[in-house]
């Protein structure tokens, strides 16, 4: 029986969604206002979620107080009040788009996992814009 355990936290960030081989019409056609050369932002919510077998010791899928600490410490703490573009690694090279920033964190996170555990990750930039990614 697989049970889903879910974490709900938020970071805030900017970005600036370009390609550096296109030029600056092509650039401003695809990506519209998000193509700011002085970055924009958004108060990302971020949920994270963990399936897998009821422990019958413990009665948990995972201990929520780690799960909330492991993404503090390798997410939130990384990303919160940064400059994606510019502060993180994963973004050197890698359009800062949700869909990018979904994936980077579900490697972050899995690394750090058990392998026995699901994971997925929900990531919304506005209310009415979310991706999901689960490593498929």
């Amino acid at each position: 029986m697989k049970v889903t355990v879910s974490r709900r936290e938020t970071f805030n960030a900017a970005h600036r969604l370009h390609n550096p081989i296109w030029d600056a019409e092509k650039n401003a056609q695809v990506f519209g206002l998000c193509n700011n050369p002085n970055y924009h932002g958004h108060n990302y919510v971020l949920v994270v979620k963990v399936s897998g077998e009821i422990d019958p010791d413990t009665g948990y899928v995972i201990d929520i107080k780690y799960l909330k600490d492991l993404i503090r410490e390798f997410v939130t703490d990384r990303f919160d009040h940064r400059n994606l573009n510019l502060d993180i690694e994963e973004f050197k090279h890698l359009n800062p788009t949700a869909e990018n920033i979904a994936v980077v964190i579900w490697n972050i996170l899995k690394e750090k996992l058990d392998p026995k555990f699901d994971l997925k990750i929900e990531l919304y930039e506005t209310e009415r814009n979310f991706v999901e990614y689960s490593g498929k």
